[in-house]
């Protein structure tokens, strides 16, 4: 067949095995331009993640000790606009009841817990506790559910002298505690990671904790344990559609880590599923532990961490490792009689954007300049067809995306990126099914130094895939087997975050 391909040069002054590295923070080598990883150490869950006062509070897990994983801090920074971040002091440190893992945090506006003081409203964390003694010993009960409340906008934590809140029944993963108010009932409720399933509590106060349901023995992927779980709630048509998310290690459908969910009803005591379908919030191998902002309303914003399990701990960086991904919003659609979840990148991310090629009716036949990486590209077509989109880092190197009609796939291929002998997993090709019924093609691209995050059919699939090149991006090509008429097209530079 008659190949078109489209070569977008790139201007660049000078290649990384030439130039002298730019060793200041936050412009090391591989570190990410426009997601948000902290200045130095280990991080890996983000966690209570609270919007209050016009300010979004985003805590992860932190060892401050090392860049591989360490006794879990909750690591906090903060940002007005999503986008830029300002990085806290370290917000909760480990206690006699052990390290600080995964949870959430909320506004409690009632004051239900009796924290507040002076007509301020209390930021309520509630975290898991892990005894590493415990588990050394062979116990079971080694995780438990405690709390710690703000009165200064998260400057400064007390751990309530109640602790634990919630006391472990004797299961081995007991943990990540995702709270939301729920109207219906008037009580918050908790959704708790319990093994390979989810287990709901409720509670009027966050400090009295009843069991409610269980939910997912028989549901969804099993092939790890479930972590890191959400509950929230959406308006369709009228209708309220809960989604429930949940974190699962390994497991994945392209290996190892990542985020499923499901969609149907939640009573205030048990959630209902509207289907059995696995769905995932992600497809490729970089996206985990995602959950969303509490206390922001109808608006729901999304944030995973942006590295896997299977090579977390062994990726090339030096200083720091890891980063999270960029926060997304995500909304409710329906395709083929089921509700699926969309995520695009929060709108706030436009604001870092510099177009630098705008273009309609565009066939794959000629050539568009454009500044490196990080960028965000979209791009629109009436019908959908082979296309592959090659990003060409020199020496050979090439991260490629594309659409395989013959197998109605999506991917994503590392394979020959750059770095990857930390890992035999690491170089791969990534798939993820087409769901979108319609014929065209609506794509939404940002690309870091050293991440890509792929929103397809309307960002019902999304796809997210780390890698380290040698050298920086130079060129990007499109290939089609027959030619592809790109309806819109739109290239933005985007503005490093840390400058």
């Amino acid at each position: 067949m008659h190949k078109i391909i489209l070569t977008l040069s790139i201007l660049l002054s000078t290649m990384w095995a030439s130039a002298q590295p730019d060793t200041t923070v936050y412009h090391e080598r591989w570190r990410p331009q426009v997601h948000f990883s902290p200045k130095a150490h280990w991080t890996n869950d983000p966690n209570g993640m609270v919007y209050s006062n016009g300010t979004y509070h985003l805590f992860f897990q932190y060892f401050p000790g090392g860049t591989t994983w360490g006794p879990m801090h909750w690591g906090h920074t903060i940002s007005k606009d999503l986008i830029h971040w300002q990085e806290q002091p370290v917000a909760l440190y480990p206690d006699s009841l052990g390290y600080i893992f995964s949870g959430s945090a909320v506004a409690d506006v009632h004051n239900t817990s009796g924290f507040g003081k002076g007509g301020k409203t209390p930021l309520v964390a509630i975290y898991t506790n892990h005894d590493p003694k415990g588990e050394h010993d062979g116990k079971n009960d080694f995780q438990n559910q405690s709390i710690a409340y703000s009165l200064d906008e998260g400057k400064t934590w007390t751990k309530y002298s109640g602790n634990p809140v919630l006391k472990n029944p004797g299961i081995r993963d007991f943990r990540d505690p995702k709270v939301n108010w729920v109207e219906t009932v008037k009580k918050w409720i908790m959704t708790l990671a319990t093994q390979d399933h989810i287990t709901f509590f409720s509670s009027p106060d966050l400090k009295n904790w009843t069991k409610e349901s269980e939910f997912g023995k028989t549901l969804g992927a099993h092939g790890g344990v479930w972590e890191c779980p959400d509950l929230l709630a959406f308006d369709h048509q009228g209708k309220k559609v809960w989604v429930l998310i949940v974190n699962i290690n390994p497991g994945g459908p392209n290996k190892g880590s990542a985020t499923q969910y499901f969609t149907g009803d939640f009573d205030g005591h048990t959630f209902t599923p509207g289907d059995s379908i696995t769905k995932w919030i992600d497809y490729g191998a970089d996206e985990y532990a995602g959950i969303t902002w509490s206390n922001t309303g109808k608006r729901h914003v999304f944030l995973g961490w942006m590295s896997n399990w299977m090579y977390a701990n062994e990726v090339p960086t030096k200083t720091w490792r890891n980063a999270m991904t960029i926060p997304r919003e995500l909304s409710l659609v329906k395709e083929n009689g089921h509700f699926y979840v969309s995520s695009l990148p929060v709108k706030e991310l436009q604001a870092s954007a510099t177009t630098v090629s705008r273009r309609t009716n565009l066939k794959a036949n000629g050539d568009v300049y454009m500044c490196t990486a990080p960028l965000y590209l979209t791009m629109k077509a009436d019908e959908l067809k082979d296309f592959t989109m090659s990003f060409h880092y020199g020496a050979g190197a090439e991260l490629v995306i594309g659409f395989d009609k013959a197998s109605n796939t999506w991917f994503i291929d590392r394979t020959t990126t750059g770095e990857h002998g930390f890992n035999k997993e690491f170089a791969a090709r990534h798939t993820a099914p087409r769901i979108a019924t319609g014929k065209g093609l609506e794509l939404t691209l940002v690309v870091d130094e050293t991440s890509v995050e792929m929103f397809a059919d309307h960002g019902v699939i999304t796809m997210t895939d780390i890698f380290f090149p040698n050298a920086p991006l130079q060129k990007i090509s499109i290939t089609a087997d027959k030619e592809l008429l790109i309806r819109q097209w739109q290239l933005s530079k985007l503005k490093s975050i840390w400058k």
